[in-house]
């Protein structure tokens, strides 16, 4: 059986590890809890910040406990890793918002309920701490010259690196070493251009309490074309629905290079890497389906199913997209056919529209008049197994009146039987 391990290492998420072979067998044997930090500099993450936030998932779904630590304290004074220049100096209130902001986002990839994972504010522990007792207990365990040598502080000599910014690699390093004492937590993970701060806070961790600790680093994402992830002409590709739409997330990845495509399902979706490792067999109008799929997906990940659908129906209806067949990545979710049929298409539905609108029609009626289901029976039995939903909201009774209320924004209702099988009401 796969390990975690395994499948961040076939997915392309690992550059570095600490400890290979340690790290394995101790994601093998049990639960691990694992932390990654993000910085609140911004209400809202973007897609550079995909990959640590896939891995955490990768992580739960694995049994393991992620922590999602919103840097609050950190960001105070700003991680000069990867950075040329010193970043903005932010108010205490706007990092503050800005972590209560990011907080909820982290809520849509990870499940927080019954202790499965963790978030945390390093402004909790940081803030309080007093600078002549920190330097006396933390600071002493760590040398000048091998910070120097670490990569995020060398290249910033030239260029100048102020003193609040040299700090920065103690107080992550502390961050480990808290969580390790108060949540038992044996992993850090993040960029690789963090590698030299999870060192650190690895070395402190042996240092103070005499035992191991570990840490993996992920590639840094760019495109096949070398240009960063999350850029565009119009600027960063958010995952706050308010900054870059729905729509506008799906156009990113279907715009993806025919190099990038499986490269990116792996690392930004949940399909099986057996079906991801076809893409490399594709070509032509079937790799463009393929990048149909990466952008439902992902735009299901970040933004929920309905969405996805709605991004599909509107690039369908634009582009001309034909449906991708049922053969090819049979786990995803997105629509396999043509979905749109105005009411005055369904006869019944017609005859009954004075009815549909006032008292509605029950679930099993509708979904066999539309031709969702073979028969009432058959309708019946779907829906009181739980297989119906109504515009992505699971239909409770066999008999739930669905009527005009029901119809969203675009004047449509969205009904759907199992994982694959959509109606699209057109009500005109």
């Amino acid at each position: 059986m796969k390990s975690v391990y395994d499948v961040l290492e076939e997915r392309g998420f690992i550059e570095q590890v600490t400890d290979e072979a340690e790290a394995r067998r101790i994601l093998a044997e049990g639960q691990v809890t694992c932390y990654i930090g993000f910085d609140p500099t911004a209400t809202s993450l973007h897609i550079g910040s995909l990959v640590p936030i896939m891995s955490l998932a990768h992580m739960q779904r694995a049994g393991h406990r992620p922590i999602a630590l919103v840097g609050g304290g950190t960001a105070m004074i700003g991680d000069p890793s990867g950075k040329t220049e010193m970043r903005q100096v932010l108010s205490k209130e706007k990092v503050d918002a800005n972590a209560e902001a990011i907080k909820k986002q982290l809520s849509k990839y990870l499940d927080f309920g019954e202790g499965r994972a963790l978030l945390v504010n390093n402004a909790d522990w940081l803030l309080p701490l007093k600078y002549i007792e920190f330097l006396r207990d933390i600071g002493r365990y760590f040398s000048v010259n091998r910070m120097l040598a670490a990569e995020s502080y060398r290249m910033r000599l030239e260029t100048g690196l102020n003193f609040i910014e040299f700090n920065y690699m103690l107080l992550q390093a502390y961050d480990f070493l808290y969580l390790f004492q108060k949540e038992n937590c044996l992993l850090q993970m993040g960029g690789n251009d963090q590698w030299g701060n999870i060192v650190a806070g690895i070395d402190l961790v042996r240092r103070v309490e005499g035992k191991q600790a570990y840490g993996i680093t992920f590639p840094l994402i760019t495109t096949s074309l070398g240009t960063k992830m999350g850029k565009t002409e119009k600027g960063t590709v958010w995952l706050d629905g308010a900054l870059t739409s729905p729509h506008e997330y799906y156009q990113y990845w279907i715009n993806s290079t025919d190099a990038d495509v499986e490269r990116f399902m792996a690392l930004f979706t949940f399909l099986p890497i057996e079906e991801i490792r076809q893409v490399r067999n594709l070509s032509d109008a079937d790799l463009n389906k393929a990048k149909a799929v990466l952008a439902f997906e992902a735009t299901k990940v970040t933004h929920g199913q309905e969405s996805a659908v709605a991004a599909w129906r509107a690039a369908s209806a634009a582009f001309g997209t034909k449906p991708v067949e049922a053969s090819l990545f049979p786990s995803s979710t997105i629509p396999r056919e043509k979905t749109a049929a105005d009411m005055s298409a369904i006869p019944s539905v017609q005859k009954r529209r004075e009815e549909f609108g006032e008292a509605g029609i029950p679930a099993f009626e509708l979904f066999h008049e539309v031709g969702l289901c073979r028969s009432r029976g058959e309708a019946r039995r779907n829906l009181e197994q739980g297989g119906g939903y109504v515009n992505g909201e699971p239909i409770k009774t066999f008999d739930e009146k669905i009527g005009l209320w029901h119809i969203d924004s675009n004047g449509e209702i969205l009904l759907r039987k199992g994982k694959k099988t959509f109606f699209r009401i057109v009500v005109r």
